[in-house]
This record gives structure tokens, sequence and C-alpha cells, in this order.
């Protein structure tokens, strides 16, 4: 057993609210790193919340964008007002009058607040010539979108409006993934650690060298999110003060998945699987992995939820 180990000090909370389910207990440290990146978001972050109109943040999936979003609010003047959240694909299940509707609405519950829309690329092109006019209109409210695509990629191949692109545009700031600013994952960890700790009433103060180790040499196709994961559930399997590379079970599942489909995984008598079935096996090793949580599944696989349910919905019609 390794004896040395990263400790707690010097772990310095974020200045944001934490987003979903653990808002309540304690705060987020996303933006915690003195890394080049991390540092670079933070003056971002100061210097356009006090003025911004519409922001659009950029990055993969599982980088912390609408946790971004959420940090502009609070810097904003209208910090006191709402952080209004829709997710753009839902506009897909309405009808153009109803897609128009929803988002008046939108706009309405966030005045004097912030409207932030998550997965703007995946806004049908009906309701992006709505939202179109509803800025043109000066409504009373900021406005974030949040995309995973470059954007300018797909108003040149006609998937994205032009003209909502410059208006959302106007200030963009881009997210760069967990493997190109390893030198942040010491620090995000321990302060995920710590995080944990708290909040399950544990004592883990320190990760042993072991397991950073397999933290570092991860790519983390998950980002930021993937990370939280493991740590979660690593701190949860913890009993003592350190965490060790043992308790990365999770980490060490994904590892798995990422591997070549062995000999055993074919059917010998049929000849090889066909690539539709080992796309589909992925798929559902990786859902069982993180316990049948789709937004999850889909920021490891690298895909859009949209693209995850049609996938699933495919699936179910074969069957």
């Amino acid at each position: 057993m390794s004896t040395s180990s990263y400790s707690l000090s010097g772990v310095v909370p974020a200045r944001f609210e934490e987003p979903h389910g653990l808002a309540a207990e304690l705060p987020s440290f996303e933006m915690t790193g003195d890394g080049t990146a991390m540092r670079r978001l933070r003056m971002q972050v100061e210097r356009i919340g006090p003025h911004f109109r519409t922001v659009l943040v950029r990055g993969e999936m599982g980088t912390g964008k609408e946790l971004v979003a959420r940090a502009l609010h609070g810097r904003s003047m209208d910090r006191e007002g709402p952080f209004v959240v829709c997710h753009a694909a839902a506009l897909g299940d309405v009808t153009e009058s109803d897609a128009d509707d929803r988002i008046r609405e939108l706009i309405r519950t966030a005045y004097r607040g912030t409207l932030f829309f998550d997965g703007i690329e995946e806004m049908p092109l009906s309701a992006q010539i709505r939202l179109v006019r509803a800025i043109e209109q000066k409504m009373g409210t900021r406005m974030i979108a949040s995309a995973s695509q470059d954007l300018r990629l797909l108003t040149a191949s006609g998937r994205f409006r032009q003209d909502l692109y410059y208006r959302i545009a106007t200030v963009e700031i881009v997210l760069e993934p967990l493997r190109d600013r390893l030198d942040e994952v010491p620090g995000l960890a321990m302060s995920f650690v710590k995080r944990f700790s708290r909040l399950y009433d544990k004592d883990v103060g320190r990760i042993a060298d072991d397991a950073m180790e397999w933290l570092l040499a991860h790519s983390w196709p998950g980002n930021v999110r993937e990370m939280e994961n493991v740590l979660r559930n690593g701190v949860l399997q913890c009993e003592g003060e350190m965490l060790e590379a043992d308790h990365l079970t999770s980490l060490r599942e994904m590892r798995c998945v990422g591997q070549p489909v062995p000999a055993e995984g074919m059917n010998l008598l049929d000849g090889p699987m066909r690539l539709q079935d080992v796309v589909e096996r992925h798929v559902f090793q990786v859902l069982k992995i993180c316990a049948g949580n789709k937004l999850r599944a889909a920021e490891m696989l690298g895909i859009s939820r949209s693209t995850l349910y049609r996938m699933l919905e495919e699936c179910s019609e074969r069957s």
C-alpha cells in the first residue's frame, strides 16, 4: 500500500451555485485549479459577468458548461433574478406555434434574470427563427447558450441559423477538455474528495499515489462530470482516510468498456459480430455502468442525449 498521498490543504471552493442534486448540501468546486486554462476561465467570468447580454459557452459534454453559465449569472447585475434552464432539444417535441409560446414563456419567466439554453445545436430550425425574433425584440433578460459542437460548422452546412449564431456568439467562451489540462487533475480530484467526504460523512482526506496515477493516466472522455462520478463512487467505497486505486472501481470498469471486444464476445458459429451489434452492446454496457442514467451515459459515449435516445429507440424496435 502506498504511504505518500495528496492532501486537502489549499483547496478553494468555486464561487457559484451547483445546479443539480448537491446544491443544498455543498458548494461546487469545478472552477478550482491553478492551471492556465482555469485561470483564464475565471478571468473571463469575472470580466464578462457584469456586462453580458448574450454568451455562447462551447465545450465537450461534461466540461461544465452549465456551471460556467451559472457563474456568469452570479456575476451579473441581475444575479438576484431567476436562472432558467431550457434543454433546447425539448423544443423539438412541440408544434411550431407551441414552440413560439414556449419561448415567450421562458423569456417571461427569466425576466430580470438569465435564460440558459442547454445544447442549443439541438434546437430545431423552426424554434431557432422564433428565438431570433425574440432577441430582436430586446427581451429584458440575459441569455446564455451552450453547445457541444462548433456552431460555425453547423451554420455552414445549413443545420443552424447563421443569424441566430451571430446573435448568441457576441461573446464566446470555449472550455478545454480535461485531457488537455491534466495539470489540474490533482487539485480537481482533491476538491471532489473533500466535497463527497463531507457529504457522506466520511473521513477521506488523502489520495494515494497509485490512485492519483490512475486518475492522471485516464483520458476522461466524459470530462469533469466523469471524474465527479468516479470520485463519488470511490469515496463511498472508502472506509479509511486514504482513497486507494482499489476504490476506483468505476474507473476500472470504464477502462474495460474501452477495450476491444474479446473473442468470446463473438458468435463463432455465425462469424464475427456485426458492427451494429458491437455498438449496441457497448451502449448498454455503458448504461449499466451509469446505473441507467442516460445523461451520464451520453457524456461517457461522447454523443448527444437525443442521439442516445434515438439509438435506444431503434434497438427497441428491432427487439
